[in-house]
Formats: structure tokens, C-alpha cells, sequence
């Protein structure tokens, strides 16, 4: 039986890999048999999950960017491409929850949040995707939340520019996939509820007032434990799926549902 999972040869992208779900997910892609490209500005961290993936036997290549900005995108691109040949697979994760309402976020606060969660997804995909159409296959698996369907009512919570920033991940992916599936390119959107992370391990899960009523809101009841993204993150990523475009799927317990 062949396993449309198998991932051997193909080479992975993962932005925004130092930590959380990127790190998850680049351990997941090298575990499936793809060799890894991990990215971020952080290059301790990202040092760090490496040398974890490398000495299982994956193969990982480092680099540093800066998802926000152009030239460092490129350049880490065309590091890729010179190291590995080509990119198969970009997942777009690279992202910050910046807490505030409208009322109370500043411009730059404002400004950082939608650079980093959608003009990264943008720019990332603007240089990846020339290498897919030249060989007329590619995923591309944007990381949105379920917070671009579900506000936060608690004030102490509320995240205005993330829930604006998320919703745009889910226009943006419709777009491309509209765009690009001439090209053999699906894109696809993940929305994770809550996982622990370093944007939320030191707020959400601090709080047993949220974490008691996340937990009887979620029909699971509980949050998201470690590496239960990656079934998603890979069925996006692999022949799995592909008759699958333009979609967005909430990982989240049910939450959304309540």
C-alpha cells in the first residue's frame, strides 16, 4: 500500500521554526522523511530544535529570517534553493498574539502584528512560489487561528489586531489557492485553538480562570497537548491531500462548534 504521507524527497519550509508549533511541526516533517528548511530570527532557538531533529537523523538546514522583511526573505529563499535544489512544501507559521482592543493598541503594535502574521505569509509565498510552478507541484499550509472566527470577550484577553490578522491569513489563502491550483498548488489553512506556546504558556495557561473555562467550553474539555497540529499540518502538506485546496480547518477540540 502506498503511503501518501511519506514525505522522502520532498523538502519542507518551515517559517517561524524556533519554538511552539513551528518547532512541532519541523520535527513532524523530518520524522515523515522530508528534509527540513527551518527559518526564523531567533537563531538560538532555532540552533537549538535542530540539533534535536538532526541527531534522530533528519535533515535540517538552518537559516535566519525575518519573515517582515523582503530582502531577508529572499535571501533565505534563494539559501534554500541553493542548499536543497527546490522547495515542495512552505508552511507559513511565523506569527505574534498581541493583546489590546482597537482603543488601546498603538499604530506600531497595529502595524507589527499585521507585517508579521500576514505580509509574512505574502512574501514567504512571493519567493517560494516561482520554484513550485517551475516544477508544477507545491503545498502551502498557512497557519491561521481560530480566532478569525471567535473573538475573545474577556478583556484581559482580547486581541483585536489577531483577530484582524488571522481573518486575512483565511483571505489570503483563498486567493492563492484560487490562484495557483493551474499550478499544481494547494494552499490550505490550519486554525489551532489552544496549544501551549510561548505566546500563550506565560498568559492563557497562567490564568486558571481562563483554563477552567476554556475548559467547559471545549467539548473535549481540555487544551491541545503537544504535536496534535501535526496530523493536520501533514495531511496538507502530502498527496494526502491532493484534491484539497482553498481550505480552512479549525484543530481545536471543538471549540468553535460551542
Amino acid at each position: 500500500m502506498i503511503n501518501l504521507c511519506d514525505l522522502t524527497g520532498k523538502v519542507a519550509v518551515v517559517a517561524g521554526a524556533s519554538s511552539g508549533l513551528g518547532a512541532d511541526a519541523a520535527r513532524a516533517y523530518a520524522e515523515a522523511g522530508a528534509k527540513v528548511a527551518m527559518l526564523a530570527r531567533r537563531t538560538d532557538k532555532l540552533e537549538a530544535v535542530a540539533k534535536e531533529i538532526t541527531e534522530k537523523g533528519g535533515d535540517v538546514f538552518t537559516y535566519p529570517c525575518d519573515v517582515t522583511n523582503e530582502q531577508s526573505v529572499k535571501e533565505a529563499v534563494d539559501a534554500i534553493v541553493k542548499h536543497y535544489g527546490t522547495i515542495h512544501i512552505l508552511f507559513n507559521n511565523a506569527g505574534i498574539a498581541q493583546r489590546g482592543t482597537v482603543e488601546t493598541l498603538t499604530v506600531k503594535e497595529w502595524d507589527l502584528s499585521m507585517d508579521t502574521n500576514v505580509k509574512g505569509i505574502y512574501l514567504m509565498s512571493k519567493y517560494v512560489i516561482p520554484h513550485m510552478k517551475a516544477q508544477n507541484y507545491g503545498k502551502i499550509v498557512n497557519t491561521a487561528s481560530i480566532n478569525a472566527v471567535l473573538g475573545d470577550k474577556g478583556e484581559m484577553f482580547v486581541r483585536h489586531v489577531y483577530n484582524t490578522s488571522k481573518a486575512a491569513v483565511l483571505g489570503l489563502t483563498l486567493g492563492m489557492a484560487t490562484s495557483y491550483g493551474q499550478n499544481n498548488i494547494t494552499v490550505n489553512a490550519v486554525g489551532p485553538g489552544l496549544f501551549e506556546s510561548e505566546m500563550t504558556e506565560g498568559t492563557l495557561f497562567k490564568s486558571d480562570a481562563f483554563m477552567t473555562q476554556y475548559s467547559k467550553m471545549c467539548p473535549l474539555n481540555r487544551p491541545a497537548k503537544r504535536g496534535e497540529l501535526n496530523g493536520t499540518i501533514l495531511y496538507f502538506s502530502s498527496d494526502m491531500s491532493s484534491y484539497v485546496t482553498g481550505q480552512f480547518v479549525v484543530v481545536a477540540g471543538g471549540t468553535e462548534l460551542v
